[in-house]
C-alpha cells in the first residue's frame, strides 16, 4: 500500500540536495532503522501546519523519534548547515556571489520607551 503524499513532502530533486547534508548514522551501536527522508517530511509537515509534535499523522515516524532528530540536528548545527548550503545555491543560481559581502543592521527596528521596568508596571496609590 502506497502512502498518500503530503504537499510538504520532499520531491526527489529536493531530497537529492538535502541527503548529502544529513549526518550519517553514528558508528557503533545498532543500525538506523528510521527513514531520514520521512523524518524530514514529518518536520516540514509540522512546520507548515503548526500541529503539535504528538499530533503528527500516523503515517510518519513516531513523533518522539522525529522530535529527537529535530533537536539533535538543532544542537549539532545541521539546520544551520542546510540553510547555509541552500542560501549559497540560491545566490549562485541568481548570478550573485555565494557568500554575502555585507549586512544591514537597523537600530530603529526595536522601539523602547523612556519609562520602563518597575516604574511602568507600578500602580499609583492614593
Amino acid at each position: 500500500m502506497n502512502k498518500q503524499a503530503y504537499p510538504t513532502d520532499l520531491s526527489d530533486a529536493e531530497w537529492a540536495i538535502a541527503e548529502p547534508l544529513i549526518p550519517s548514522a553514528k558508528s557503533g551501536g545498532r543500525k538506523r532503522t528510521t527513514d531520514v527522508r520521512e523524518v524530514l517530511n514529518a518536520i516540514f509537515y509540522l512546520l507548515r501546519t503548526g500541529c503539535a509534535w504528538r499530533m503528527l499523522p500516523h503515517d510518519f515516524p513516531n513523533w518522539n523519534t522525529v522530535y529527537t532528530y529535530f533537536r539533535n540536528w538543532r544542537k549539532d548545527g545541521t539546520w544551520q548547515m542546510l540553510n547555509d548550503a541552500l542560501r549559497r545555491d540560491v545566490r549562485t543560481q541568481a548570478g550573485r556571489e555565494a557568500e554575502p559581502s555585507a549586512a544591514i543592521l537597523d537600530s530603529q527596528s526595536v522601539k523602547t520607551t523612556e519609562k520602563g521596568g518597575h516604574v511602568a508596571t507600578t500602580l499609583a496609590r492614593r
